[in-house]
């Protein structure tokens, strides 16, 4: 049996990549990670300075930040997206004041930010979904974590007073940071938007 060579040189297929998107896979669990292990260290360290500098009217929550900003990169569906605020709700209760709280509080949120995301981002306000998607998830986040305080003081009104302006402060803090760091992670990572 004889076989033809063609004298035209053979090509391999061409392919077009793009970042997997909307996937809680392995790279994606991996950046997760990383960013909460980041976002521990910074809550153990810098978090708590600020928060005794400031006599603890501002205590960032970098893990807050940690998941909004894999939420910005990975943009996963809802349920991923759950599923990233239970991961980062399980490394909070580390140094949580309530046990069990931030499990409500970072699911909704998570969920939240990525339904900001995936809408915000294909619109022309893309540049301000970072910022603006941090702050109100950060926002929500304490706000559910203050109602859980509350219920569980017997809606102490106090609570609600001395808490509001420190999650109103640290949603400012999370949004600002997110919005600065967000430009560089896409860079790093080789994203568009």
């Amino acid at each position: 049996m004889s076989q033809q060579l063609s004298s035209q040189p053979r090509t391999a297929a061409r392919t077009v990549s793009s970042p997997d998107r909307g996937k809680l896979d392995i790279k994606a669990l991996v950046l997760l990670a990383v960013l909460l292990a980041a976002g521990f260290i910074l809550n153990m360290t810098a978090g708590k300075a600020i928060g005794a500098i400031s006599g603890n009217l501002i205590s960032p929550e970098f893990i807050i930040s940690a998941f909004c900003l894999t939420i910005l990169v990975v943009r996963p569906g809802l349920l991923q997206a759950l599923v990233i605020g239970l991961v980062s709700a399980a490394v909070i209760q580390i140094t949580t004041s309530l046990p069990g709280a931030d499990f409500v509080a970072e699911g909704i949120a998570a969920m939240l930010m990525a339904l900001i995301v995936n809408a915000g981002m294909k619109t022309p306000a893309k540049a301000v979904v970072p910022t603006v998607g941090t702050f109100v998830t950060t926002f929500v986040s304490g706000f559910i974590f203050m109602l859980i305080r509350m219920a569980v003081m017997q809606f102490d009104m106090a609570i609600a007073a001395a808490m509001l302006p420190v999650v109103a402060l640290t949603a400012v803090f999370n949004a600002v940071l997110v919005g600065a760091l967000y430009i560089p992670v896409k860079k790093a990572l080789k994203l568009n938007d």
